[in-house]
């Protein structure tokens, strides 16, 4: 069992490595020669890798450029689930987003060209934009365990899609922080105002902006 286990663990390292190879090399072409400029045969020529083992990898060339992009959808879950004793989901999600806006290297020259590559590209905006929401299902899901809400909480799904749309809608403001709380200071606001229904949503509500 031991030797299966190390076979499994170089064969990973290895994959991990691969990808690692791929990545570096496309994002170095693309901010060199721009996004649209480079081919996937000069990425692999680059990496010393074929064409087939980069599809291996990743499903499109989009996604050579969001390979970091693993574990933000757990990230956000565990916001909403790992949240402090009387913090409630509503402040625990806002917090969280700041947090991550703030930690974007907005001072690093490379990280700048990054931005500005993807600012620039259609391409690339909309794939970003497209796996970004694909987390809302798992986090409204979080949201309704959370909040005691029942299954399939149209409150649920708005906050979750609301949430998730901020960040795209404050990507090009001057103080970001300051617009993310903005939004959520409206949402707050105006959340939970219409007419009850029956089903609960408004309890689950109350829960939202409630220390738990």
């Amino acid at each position: 069992m031991d030797g299966m286990t190390e076979t499994m663990g170089r064969r990973e390292r290895k994959k991990a490595r691969t990808r690692q190879a791929l990545a570096d090399a496309a994002l170095r072409l693309f901010l060199e020669r721009g996004y649209d400029n480079v081919g996937v045969r000069e990425i692999t020529e680059a990496a010393d890798l074929s064409v087939t083992t980069l599809f291996k990898h990743f499903p499109s060339k989009e996604a050579l450029v969001f390979d970091a992009d693993h574990g933000l959808g757990a990230a956000l879950v565990a916001a909403v689930r790992d949240r402090a004793p009387g913090r409630s989901v509503f402040h625990a999600l806002r917090d969280h987003l700041v947090r991550m806006r703030l930690n974007f290297r907005g001072d690093d020259p490379e990280f700048r060209a990054f931005r500005q590559m993807v600012d620039s590209t259609p391409a690339l905006q909309e794939y970003m934009h497209r796996m970004w929401l694909r987390h809302e299902t798992a986090l409204a899901a979080a949201i309704v365990e959370a909040t005691g809400a029942p299954e399939g909480d149209l409150k649920s799904a708005a906050l979750a899609r609301f949430a998730l749309e901020s960040r795209n809608l404050v990507g090009m403001h001057e103080d970001p922080e300051r617009a993310l709380r903005e939004i959520f200071d409206l949402l707050e606001r105006g959340w939970g105002r219409g007419p009850s229904d029956g089903s609960g949503s408004e309890r689950a509500q109350g829960q939202l902006n409630q220390p738990s």
